[in-house]
């Protein structure tokens, strides 16, 4: 049997097909139009998503024995806020993920609810990219369009609407919502009288695995697949990347050097940390996972090299960094280019270089970015720790992940075994395995990783640098506080 994953990105739609061992056929991208109608402002079509969805499908099953599509899935955008009136027509353009016009709205449900209400109702605070600030928002400052509101959805919900007829989310999306409660994976009541809004208005919740329906009859036909296939729930990105890299199960991790930085480690049972610095949110394995998100990482190395060096040679000016200069750097680099999420949750804070002499080198600086980057990461895994998480392997993803240099880092700044594995397709692939676990496929989201996530290389921690690396990062952590004041006052 053949399985689709489709995931719903910012920029474009990437779809992937794959059989019954795992093994990707195609894969097809689609590109749709990005809005900013205002500075700090970034909304989307969603009827752009569903016509290149279309038009991807129909290319990427064009030279496949259709009748042997048995489920499409899904991974996708986060946070964004689709709202469809009573005759299951858009409203307004959707509001996305990094959208940041929902300051005031963030300020009342932080400051004036508390976040620790927040924290006890959905096991997080608020951010502005979340979408209750947005249902806040529109209710603020579009009350018309509020008052048509007959349902919300998540991006990727209103793609499997639109090939289902059913109004469904996940559990793993919606706990980024901030009206889902997380621990006991339902809405939060509080919530949504804080938000003005009724259950009714929301989709049905269903594990990122299970089956919401099939396709439409006029879907299947368009399609020309059978309408016995099956559409299954899906996942938020990260959640569904985490399904396609194998961090499912107990004590999981994975972590991301795309252009912002995630750590994602999974976990059997409920936790959130006091200061709420990771996010807490369920797992597409039936389980919960916590994250940390830092807003800059392979992009801190790119603005570095391309911006401030003019070079689009990453590798040469790496090949300079000498072995005897690893985990003895005199120079740091705080990576908050654009604030910071996780775990300081601080829109001030800024980038630094710290520590230059007149001996410091251009190599030395490069180091510092790189070593930046990984120190930032290792903050989030140290709340992590001090919940009792023990990590001791992570796999590691993302455009960063293909400079061994880094990897390295990576390995002796955390003291974990970073594990390169041998597809990395993400959501897309993620999306497929969930498709085919919901088919019957494989007995669980866990069983489908260990049959088709193969790891292709290890990199292990060195003692002697580990021990090197331990002593600068304890040096790292004391620069952001003592200038934290400094960045608000700027």
């Amino acid at each position: 049997m053949l399985y689709i994953g489709v995931d719903l990105g910012t920029s474009a739609v990437k779809l992937l097909l794959m059989d019954q061992t795992g093994k990707i056929l195609n894969i097809v991208s689609k590109e749709y139009p990005l809005s900013f109608p205002h500075p700090g402002w970034s909304e989307q079509n969603p009827t752009d998503w569903y016509e290149q969805t279309m038009a991807g499908l129909k290319e990427l099953i064009a030279d496949a024995d259709k009748s042997q599509i048995a489920g499409i899935s899904f991974g996708g955008q986060m946070h964004g806020l689709v709202i469809l009136d009573e005759n299951d027509e858009v409203i307004r353009p959707a509001l996305l993920w990094n959208d940041g016009r929902t300051t005031e709205e963030c300020d009342y449900l932080n400051n004036v609810i508390g976040k620790d209400k927040l924290s006890e109702y959905t096991a997080n605070i608020s951010f502005t990219g979340f979408t209750a600030p947005k249902i806040l928002w529109v209710r603020n400052k579009e009350p018309e369009n509020f008052a048509r509101i007959k349902k919300i959805m998540l991006p990727k919900d209103y793609i499997a609407y639109k090939l289902s007829g059913v109004h469904s989310t996940d559990v793993s999306d919606a706990s980024g919502m901030l009206i889902f409660d997380v621990k006991n994976r339902c809405w939060s009541k509080e919530m949504l009288e804080i938000c003005g809004i009724t259950e009714e208005q929301l989709p049905k919740i269903f594990e990122s695995y299970e089956v919401t329906g099939t396709v439409t009859e006029q879907v299947a036909a368009e399609l020309g697949i059978p309408n016995t296939c099956k559409v299954v729930a899906g996942g938020g990105d990260n959640a569904a990347a985490a399904v396609g890299t194998g961090t499912v199960g107990d004590g999981k991790c994975n972590i991301s050097l795309g252009t912002s930085g995630t750590i994602f480690i999974s976990a059997k049972d409920f936790a959130v940390d006091p200061n709420n610095a990771l996010h807490a949110f369920a797992h597409a394995d039936g389980q919960y996972h916590l994250m940390g998100c830092m807003l800059s990482a392979a992009s801190c190395n790119k603005w570095w090299m391309e911006d401030i060096l003019r070079t689009q040679d990453f590798g040469a000016e790496q090949s300079v960094i000498e072995e005897k200069h690893l985990g003895e750097n005199h120079v740091f680099f705080l990576p908050y280019l654009m604030g910071e999420r996780s775990p300081h949750n601080d829109p001030y804070a800024r980038g630094t270089f710290t520590g230059l002499t007149m001996d410091s080198t251009r190599g030395d600086m490069t180091q510092a970015v790189l070593e930046g980057v990984a120190y930032a990461l290792r903050d989030s895994l140290e709340v992590a720790r001090s919940l009792g998480i023990k990590i001791e392997r992570t796999k590691i993803c993302g455009g960063g992940a293909k400079s061994p240099l880094w990897k390295r880092m990576i390995a002796n700044i955390m003291n974990v075994t970073v594990e390169v594995i041998e597809s990395e397709e993400g959501p897309a692939l993620g999306g497929a395995m969930l498709a085919a676990v919901a088919c019957g496929e494989y007995e669980s989201v866990e069983a489908a990783a260990d049959a088709i996530v193969k790891v292709v290389e290890t990199i292990e921690p060195e003692p002697e640098l580990v021990a090197k690396y331990e002593k600068q990062y304890q040096k790292f952590r004391q620069i952001y506080p003592a200038l934290k004041d400094v960045f608000a006052r700027m």
